[in-house]
């Protein structure tokens, strides 16, 4: 049996077409047939914990000057890991602020958030 998802007030933000699939530990967000996002808590790696938001890389720099609180993802060696996705950290005290703002942004369709994924038509 799955466990529960984490951070399950982002359901309250979110449209209720969402489909959440959990994998690996996590929970995996779609939205029409893109992945929105993926809720992460996890014993090891905790610096990983939090959501993490699909976008692309052409989008981080208006992201976070909407929402502060987003970042990079940082490795356990310090390294930053340069992706398309942002992480708002579980931790940072405007965490739950902030992941209703993202949730916001995806209830109005915001275009900066959210992948096509292969298996998307399989949703």
């Amino acid at each position: 049996m799955a466990k529960p998802a984490p951070y399950d007030f982002v359901f309250d933000y979110l449209p209720l077409n969402i489909t959440v699939k959990p994998r690996f530990g996590m929970h995996y967000i779609y939205l029409d047939k893109k992945i929105m996002l993926i809720l992460r808590k996890a014993a090891k790696n905790t610096d990983l914990n939090g959501i993490w938001v699909a976008t692309s890389k052409e989008h981080h720099q208006s992201l976070e000057n909407d929402i502060p609180a987003m970042t990079n993802f940082i490795l356990d060696n310090g390294e930053m890991h340069d992706s398309g996705w942002r992480l708002l950290k579980a931790g940072d005290e405007d965490f739950e602020t902030a992941a209703i703002d993202v949730c916001e942004l995806i209830a109005h369709g915001d275009k900066r958030i959210g992948k096509e994924t292969k298996g998307g038509a399989t949703l």
